[in-house]
C-alpha cells in the first residue's frame, strides 16, 4: 500500500481517495498555490509547484497506530527525499475527527503536536545522528528520524490570528536538513530568501513575526520553538520532546 504521493498523482487519482483526505489536500493546494494571497514560505509554495512535496496521510493522532503510520511515512520518505528536488519536502495531513475540531484549542494542539512526535521516535530504529546534538537546547538540534534531520512544521484548526499556522486539519510537514544547505544565514541567497519570506509573513499574517524565529545554529535560537509556533507570543520554556531508549517497551510493532 503506497503510503507517499505526489502532486500530479493526487490531481490525477484524489477522487479514489477518502473524502477527508480529499478535502484536505484540497485545502492545502488553495492555499499554497494562491496567487493572489500568497503563501510566505516562498521554497513551500515553489516544491509544490514544481512537484517536490510529497504528501502522506495518517488516522486519529490520538491513535498509537497513527504514530506507526507517520513512522512508516517518515521512514520511506528519507529513502526517496533526495532524488525530488531542491525544495524537498513531506506534507503529513492528519484525520482531526469532529470532537477535536470542536473542543481543542491552540494549547491542546501544542500538546498532542509534541506527543506525536514523542510517539513516532519510539519506532525509530536508527541511532541519532552523530553531527545532530540530543540535547534540543542546543542550537544545532534538530528532530531526526531513521538517520535524517528534518526541520518541522504544524498548522493547526485553532490557529486564527497566525494564518500562516492555520489549517482546517491538522498539518504537520518536515522538511529535511539539507534543503537548507544554500538557504542559511551564510549565503546570499539565503539572507535574501530569508528577508522575503519574512516580509511576506508578515502582510500574510498581519501581525509581525513570533520572536522564535530565528536562523538555524544561531546562538539564541531553538529549532523546537519554531516547529510549534502560538498564536501569541508565548513559547514554552521546555522542549517537550524526549526521545526514549527503550523504543518499543510501551507500544506492540
Amino acid at each position: 500500500m503506497e503510503v507517499l504521493f505526489d502532486k500530479e498523482w493526487l490531481d490525477e487519482q484524489l477522487d479514489t481517495l477518502p473524502l477527508w483526505k480529499q478535502k484536505a489536500y484540497r485545502s492545502f493546494s488553495s492555499i499554497i498555490a494562491d496567487d493572489e494571497n500568497t503563501y510566505p514560505c516562498v521554497p513551500g509554495r515553489q516544491g509544490f509547484l514544481s512537484n517536490n512535496l510529497r504528501f502522506s496521510f495518517i488516522g486519529d493522532p490520538r491513535e498509537v497506530s497513527s504514530a506507526k503510520e507517520l513512522a512508516n511515512s517518515l521512514k520511506e520518505y528519507g529513502a526517496i527525499s533526495r532524488d525530488t528536488g531542491k525544495y524537498a519536502s513531506l506534507a503529513v495531513f492528519v484525520e482531526t475527527p469532529n470532537d477535536i475540531l470542536e473542543s481543542y484549542g491552540v494549547e491542546d494542539y501544542q500538546e498532542m503536536f509534541w506527543t506525536i512526535l514523542n510517539n513516532v521516535t519510539l519506532y525509530d530504529q536508527k541511532e541519532w545522528p552523530e553531527d545532530i546534538p540530543t540535547d534540543p537546547s542546543d542550537t544545532k538540534w534538530e528532530f531526526c528520524f531513521d538517520g535524517e534531520p528534518y526541520f518541522a512544521f504544524c498548522a493547526t484548526p485553532a490557529h486564527e490570528v497566525r494564518r500562516s499556522r492555520h489549517f482546517p486539519c491538522l498539518l504537520l510537514a518536515f522538511q529535511p536538513r539539507w534543503v537548507f544547505n544554500e538557504i542559511n544565514d551564510s549565503t546570499v541567497f539565503g539572507r535574501k530568501m530569508k528577508k522575503l519570506i519574512r516580509k511576506r509573513l508578515v502582510e500574510y499574517d498581519g501581525i509581525p513575526g513570533h520572536p522564535d524565529l530565528k536562523w538555524y545554529g544561531q546562538e539564541d535560537n531553538h529549532e523546537w520553538k519554531q516547529y510549534f509556533l502560538s498564536d501569541d507570543d508565548s513559547s514554552p520554556s521546555k522542549c517537550p520532546f524526549m526521545r526514549m531508549k527503550n523504543k518499543f517497551s510501551n507500544f506492540s510493532k
